[in-house]
């Protein structure tokens, strides 16, 4: 097996985060970063020069085929602890500190999304800090590792339902629940149309415009009358289209953060 290697130089952190979100939706499966360059691989016979011209635009790029890697044993070695704030942290179980916040987390750091790394999580995370969880129902929509219903649970939870259509992430999500002991939380595969047919009081959904957009009347529907909606895995730019089309579907905003250009809103129904 062989991959496809592209190679962005002279580049910075913030175009490289935008990027690797936009490469990751075309299934590029790894990456490599430094100060000023990102390396993103995708299998050769799932690469299109149509596809990543959409996405790149005028951004220069080199293009080789190189050897299959582990991806798995790379990133573990990349892996950091993340702090957020004085409210929690997220590290593997390898990792020895000190920890001085008050929750704790520890992953598996498999190649899913949300190892705390990116903003768009922790916008989530610190925006779940304000929240009553207490007795509450969450789905955590895209749940990826699992951090964001773990935290859920720690912030007080009765259930927890998180979904994700890779199976990847699910496993990864279901490793990650057991080791952090927790008993209140499901992880349920589902690749289709329709979310479940349940209503919660807190819904979490760090994904993508395109996705979030596409579901919007069903997080309507699964959300309780004076639930919550916390979206992100946006940019600044997409704060106006989404909010159009919330609002739209009858939810009414709350709140708006943003880190490093990344953005997370809070709705109300």
């Amino acid at each position: 097996m062989t991959n496809t290697k592209i190679t962005f130089e002279d580049i910075s952190e913030e175009q490289q985060d935008i990027l690797i979100a936009q490469l990751s939706e075309l299934g590029y499966e790894g990456f490599e970063q430094n100060d000023t360059e990102l390396i993103a691989y995708i299998p050769e016979d799932r690469f299109t020069d149509r596809e990543l011209a959409e996405v790149v635009g005028a951004q220069t790029y080199k293009r080789d085929i190189v050897a299959k890697q582990n991806w798995n044993e790379i990133w573990e070695k990349n892996f950091e602890p993340v702090i957020v704030e004085d409210f929690c942290t997220l590290r593997a179980d390898f990792h020895d500190i000190t920890i001085t916040t008050k929750h704790e987390i520890i992953i598996t750091p498999k190649m899913s999304f949300g190892t705390g790394h990116h903003a768009t999580t922790q916008l989530v995370m610190l925006l779940m800090r304000d929240l009553e969880f207490k007795g509450r129902q969450v789905l955590d929509f895209g749940t990826g590792t699992g951090v964001l219903a773990i935290l859920a649970e720690k912030l007080g939870a009765q259930y927890v339902l998180g979904i994700d259509n890779d199976d990847w992430s699910v496993e990864n999500a279901t490793e990650n629940c057991e080791r952090n002991n927790c008993t209140q939380i499901t992880i349920v595969k589902v690749d289709s149309e329709e979310l479940p047919a349940i209503q919660t009081d807190i819904i979490l959904a760090n994904i993508n415009r395109h996705i979030l957009l596409q579901y919007m009347p069903q997080l309507y529907k699964n959300l309780r009358q004076n639930g919550t909606l916390i979206m992100s895995g946006l940019l600044v730019e997409d704060r106006e289209i989404i909010t159009e089309s919330a609002s739209k579907n009858g939810f009414k905003f709350a709140e708006y953060k943003e880190l490093n250009k990344w953005i997370a809103l809070v709705f109300k129904k």
